[in-house]
C-alpha cells in the first residue's frame, strides 16, 4: 500500500511537471499567433496609408472630393500610382482648387481613377513585366485608359496618354488591400 501511494505520488507529480513543461510553449504558440494576427490586423487599407503620410495630404483630399474613400478603402486588391505633394504642385496654378470644387467631381474621379490599377503589383512585378515585354508594359487602369511603364536609369517610369511622363519615387508601400508607388508627376489621361 504504501509503495502503491508512493508510486502515485511520482506519477502526480510526473504529471504536474509535464503540464508545466507544455504550459509555456502553448501560451507562447497562442502569443505569436496573435500577435500575428494582429499585425494582419493593423496594416491600413491604401487610404489608412496615404492618410497615415504627410506626402500625400493633397491627394487624400482629391481622394475625398472625388468620393473614392469607400472604393479605395474596399477589399481590392489595387496597386496605386499616387502622386505626391510635389507632384501636384507641378500642375498648372488652380488646377487643385479647380479639381477639388464639387463641379469638378467627375473629371477628378476620371484623374484619379487613372492612377489605379485592378490587382496587385510590386515592383519586381512591374520590372519583371516590363522585361518579358521587350522593355515597355501597357496597363489598363481602372478609369479605362492605359499607361505605359518602362525601365530608365534602373526606375520604371510611367507614359500617360498624353505623353508626359512620371517616375516611381517610392515603391512597394505596403497596404491591406493592395500595393502604392509613389510617383513624382501626376498622370492624365486623354
Amino acid at each position: 500500500m504504501k509503495t502503491r501511494n508512493v508510486l502515485m505520488a511520482f506519477a502526480t507529480i510526473g504529471l504536474f511537471a509535464f503540464a508545466s513543461c507544455k504550459t509555456p510553449k502553448t501560451e507562447e504558440v497562442k502569443k505569436e499567433s496573435m500577435l500575428a494576427m494582429a499585425d494582419v490586423v493593423q496594416t491600413p487599407n491604401i487610404v489608412g496609408v496615404a492618410v497615415g503620410n504627410e506626402n500625400f495630404s493633397t491627394l487624400v483630399a482629391a481622394v475625398k472630393a472625388a468620393g473614392l474613400v469607400e472604393t479605395l478603402s474596399s477589399a481590392g486588391p489595387f496597386t496605386v500610382f499616387a502622386p505626391t505633394n510635389d507632384a501636384f504642385a507641378k500642375l498648372p496654378e488652380g488646377t487643385i482648387a479647380t479639381l477639388l470644387k464639387p463641379e469638378s467631381k467627375a473629371t477628378l474621379t476620371s484623374i484619379l481613377t487613372y492612377h489605379v490599377v485592378a490587382g496587385k503589383f510590386d515592383a519586381a512585378a512591374v520590372v519583371a513585366a516590363i522585361t518579358a515585354n521587350n522593355g515597355s508594359f501597357t496597363v489598363t487602369t481602372v478609369q479605362g485608359g492605359t499607361l505605359v511603364a518602362s525601365l530608365d536609369d534602373g526606375k520604371v517610369v510611367l507614359k500617360d496618354e498624353k505623353g508626359n511622363m512620371s517616375t516611381v519615387v517610392i515603391a512597394d508601400v505596403a497596404a491591406s488591400n493592395g500595393v502604392i508607388h509613389a510617383i513624382d508627376s501626376v498622370v492624365m489621361p486623354n
